[in-house]
């Protein structure tokens, strides 16, 4: 029986925070190394990427030399018969290259084995890692030279692989020259004998890691100061609100104060008017 070969890769958040280990995927990743079948294939990837547009004259495409340029015999010189001959300058090209396709096909069967013998070559090197999730908000270069950064692999060529297209993360990668960016169905063997670390997307491995919350302590701690400062503001706004009442009582106690005493004397010049009022009535 054939032995079973089993990968792990390192997995990380996509701010570069290390998380356990994932085992990827066998059905994929089971050992398999096929190098005739990688260089058939990256061969027939190259050569489907020229255009063919090289492109020579013969003799008879090039203009001029419709008559003998001397009469044959009679001149001691050697006979000619156009001056568009490949021999003289300006003349035409001999086998020289013409638009043509450069396209080479290959069997679908053959594409797999060596797509997966690539991916199975870099589990060999451990340069598989795992992300949990890329949910970019807005394109950001910083925030992916950020991951690669963590990861300490700036210095080498990264291939992003994303579950689906992603334009954010796409975007984010385009202006940075040792990182491709492209969706996990798209990776070609080229592209993964191109890098030296593939980042794959959890859910593209058929697996989804959920979000790891990082920073939780960080945004406690920083979160009690702001409410510590917010409930100091609160009470001075209390204390604030109470000696404006007690200012606004002492006031009204001191009008009344001040009302009592001229109310008291209002009385008694009452009491004198109807006072000497009776005594003129007597």
């Amino acid at each position: 029986m054939a032995e079973t070969t089993t990968f792990q890769a390192a997995a990380y958040t996509a701010q570069g925070a290390e998380r356990d280990r994932v085992t990827l995927p066998a059905s994929l990743f089971d050992g398999t190394i096929n190098m005739p079948v990688m260089h058939q294939a990256v061969k027939a990837f190259l050569a489907n990427q020229r255009q063919g547009n090289a492109s020579t004259k013969i003799r008879k495409y090039v203009t001029g030399g419709n008559q003998k340029p001397w009469k044959q015999k009679g001149t001691g010189r050697a006979r000619q018969g156009s001056i568009r001959a490949p021999q003289w300058v300006g003349g035409g090209t001999v086998f020289g290259p013409i638009p043509r396709s450069y396209a080479q096909y290959v069997p679908r069967q053959v594409r797999q084995l060596a797509r997966k013998s690539a991916f199975n070559a870099r589990a060999r090197e451990n340069a598989i890692y795992v992300i949990d999730t890329f949910a970019f908000e807005s394109p950001k270069t910083k925030q992916l030279v950020d991951l690669v950064t963590a990861l300490g692999v700036a210095d080498q060529k990264v291939l992003i692989l994303t579950d689906g297209v992603k334009p954010n993360v796409f975007l984010s990668g385009r202006n940075l020259p040792t990182v491709h960016v492209m969706p996990y169905t798209d990776a070609s063997t080229y592209h993964l004998l191109w890098s030296d670390v593939v980042l794959i997307e959890s859910a593209a491995l058929g697996s989804k890691l959920e979000p790891m919350e990082e920073g939780g302590e960080s945004e406690s701690s920083e979160s009690r100061p702001r409410r510590g400062a917010e409930s100091g503001r609160s009470v001075r706004k209390a204390a604030s609100k109470a000696g404006a009442k007690k200012a606004a009582t002492r006031g009204a106690t001191k009008k009344s104060g001040a009302k009592r005493p001229a109310a008291k004397k209002a009385a008694a010049k009452k009491s004198a008017a109807s006072k000497s009022a009776k005594k003129k009535g007597k």
